[in-house]
């Protein structure tokens, strides 16, 4: 967005949240608080697949309240990016909260932070299956940590499909914001299976970067639906 033109975004954009749910299976609206790029309004989706999302998106322009939407905020946005991710399977089989799950993974509150922590692999077909094998090997030494904060849950870990590829998405919840991102982050420290896996996936990366979230509410209610 136009750091200018921010807050009118958002205004628009709550206001018309109800008419964006109609439409598209909105998961969670967020903005950065701090680690990277500011002002970018952060929105994700969940579809079944691309069939569901070209069907979903083709019925938006004849909706007139949408369209009226689109005119009051197209002067507040610099740049708009969409990209397309898979969730990986181990989403399931650690019974995370995850983007097919419609419910909000917790009650959201000023003190709610979202951590997105992105790594960007080196190319090849192997990559990703490798960082899977690495990241779920190490990963309930993370969860169990002594001393992680009850308020840190993995949300959902997904892989690029559509954009730049190679990439892989954490995105964890703290309830308790970034005092419980801090308290977890400690305890993972101790996980000597997790270390390991990290080690094996340093190898894998390119690039590591970590930013803080804060979700847009509207009402106090969370726009994870």
């Amino acid at each position: 967005m136009k750091p200018e033109h921010s807050a009118t975004y958002i205004n628009h954009t709550t206001d018309y949240a109800d008419v964006r749910h109609s439409h598209v299976p909105t998961r969670l609206f967020s903005l950065p608080e701090t680690g990277g790029q500011l002002h970018v309004a952060t929105h994700f989706y969940h579809y079944a697949g691309y069939e569901q999302r070209d069907q979903a998106r083709a019925q938006m322009p004849a909706d007139e309240q949408w369209m009226t939407y689109l005119q009051l905020v197209r002067p507040c946005v610099q740049e708009q990016i969409s990209t397309v991710f898979t969730e990986a399977p181990l989403v399931q089989e650690f019974n995370l909260h995850g983007m097919a799950n419609g419910s909000s993974p917790g009650d959201d509150s000023a003190k709610t932070s979202y951590e997105i922590r992105r790594y960007q692999l080196q190319l090849g077909y192997d990559t990703v299956p490798k960082f899977l094998e690495h990241y779920q090997k190490g990963l309930p030494s993370k969860m169990n940590a002594p001393g992680t904060c009850p308020s840190t849950s993995l949300v959902t870990l997904l892989y690029n499909d559509t954009g730049p590829l190679n990439e892989v998405i954490e995105i964890w919840r703290h309830g308790n914001g970034t005092h419980a991102m801090g308290i977890s982050r400690e305890a993972a420290r101790g996980a000597t299976e997790w270390r390991n896996s990290i080690a094996n996936i340093a190898d894998l990366a390119i690039s590591f970067r970590s930013t803080i979230h804060k979700p847009v509410t509207k009402n106090g209610l969370s726009k994870w639906m």
